[in-house]
């Protein structure tokens, strides 16, 4: 009999599937598979109907717990799912007394909105022992058009310092030695705390307060809330990895009003532009949404053209889903074929920067923290085959060899 958890969606989903693995196990759950799914658009919650359907395929016998952003948002159609034992709210997911089995409350999902607190629990590590993640923020309180999480996740609210250290202080002592720091808006973090501290400071802070972390990492950040904090530790602070992922979405102006985003296409550009100032290696990556409503030529063009301006050597680019629920939905469409046609070129936009990107690196020095025996990820993200190899969570120094224009070579020299 085994505990698996399947996961699916962002890294926040990651650092709540331990803590349900470990509130699982202490609430005495041993035959039985956990579900987390994914809501962001329309194909991530039919692919987490069909996570959860394989899941009692592969497991007759296991209690079947759904849980997750899209079972928070629609809880009726996960639990009409044959085989579904209970279905549990993003807040329920982390408490030891959700595992406990209990028939007559199959579904047990409150109001999200209500939610004033960050779960507190420490995570004892991961099944991928090269990172850990640690959760810093929850929640959201903008509205884009085109995105439901903030109905699937609540109102933003933090971690306190304290918590976060007590954290990453526990996770190096296991052996981890880098970090990523996750939210839903991580940019917003402080907000609601005594002395509104933002995430530039929460950041200096923790990195001076556990002084044996190697490698602090930051997930995706809106390019409407950097403050000058986080600026200066991007030039000042090599712990803190020259590698930043923009929650960017578009590179035209109309279409990002139309989103609802806070910041301008000069205004990101701007922030790129400064950031590889401050520190020349840097990598830039950005999430990009091809095909949104009412997207013609014209402000696709702006967006291509951003990737080569900006220079965003990693991309997440998604062709536009209409996602129920959202004004987004009821906008003029794009054709599909359209959108996936944007979505390709996007894509190979993104992939000649990354071509670039990596040439860059070839006869030069890395650090690398190993996710298996023989691959690795250099500061940047980029993904590096080692020889030889080194055992996954090790930090090897490498001279990088050769470039084939997805990935490095490398050769351990330490």
């Amino acid at each position: 009999m085994s505990l698996d958890v399947v996961t699916l969606g962002c890294r926040l989903n990651i650092f709540e599937s331990e803590m349900m693995r470990q509130q699982a196990a202490r609430a005495g759950l041993e035959d039985a598979v956990i579900v987390n799914t994914c809501a962001v658009t329309a194909e991530a919650v039919r692919q987490s109907g069909q996570a959860v359907r394989r899941a009692r395929r592969e497991r007759p016998g296991a209690r079947l717990i759904v849980t997750g952003c899209a079972a928070q948002l629609e809880p009726d159609r996960f639990a009409a799912i044959p085989g579904v034992d209970s279905v549990l709210g993003n807040a329920e997911k982390l408490e030891q007394a959700s595992f406990i089995p209990d028939d007559e409350a199959r579904v047990r999902v409150n109001d999200i909105m209500e939610a004033r607190d960050v779960a507190g629990h420490l995570v004892e590590g991961f099944d991928d022992r090269a990172r850990a993640f640690v959760q810093v923020q929850q929640g959201c309180d903008h509205r884009c058009t085109f995105c439901i999480i903030p109905f699937a996740r609540g109102p933003s609210r933090s971690v306190p310092l304290g918590r976060l250290v007590a954290q990453c202080e526990d996770l190096v002592a296991r052996g981890y030695r880098e970090i990523v720091l996750t939210g839903v808006d991580m940019t917003s973090y402080g907000a609601d705390l005594p002395g509104r501290p933002p995430l530039g400071e929460m950041v200096r802070r923790l990195l001076a307060q556990v002084p044996d972390l190697a490698r602090l990492r930051l997930s995706s950040i809106d390019p409407a809330e950097v403050d000058a904090d986080l600026l200066r530790l991007v030039a000042e602070e090599a712990r803190l990895m020259p590698h930043l992922h923009l929650s960017l979405q578009a590179g035209d102006d109309m279409i990002l009003k139309r989103m609802k985003r806070r910041h301008g296409r000069a205004q990101a550009l701007a922030l790129c532009h400064r950031l590889r100032a401050l520190r020349p290696d840097i990598a830039l990556g950005a999430d990009l949404i091809a095909g949104f409503p009412t997207e013609d030529e014209t402000a696709f063009a702006n967006t291509l053209d951003f990737v080569e301006e900006a220079g965003l050597a990693h991309l997440h680019v998604f062709a536009y889903s209409e996602r129920p629920g959202t004004p987004a939905a009821r906008m003029p469409a794009v054709a599909k074929p359209v959108r996936r046609e944007r979505a390709r070129r996007l894509r190979a936009a993104g992939a000649a920067v990354r071509r670039r990107h990596l040439d860059r690196f070839v006869g030069r020095q890395a650090e690398l923290i190993m996710e298996t025996g023989t691959t690795g990820r250099s500061a940047q993200f980029d993904l590096v085959d080692l020889s030889p190899g080194a055992a996954p969570g090790d930090l090897v120094s490498a001279r990088i060899v050769a470039s084939d224009g997805e990935r490095l070579a490398g050769v351990a020299t330490s």
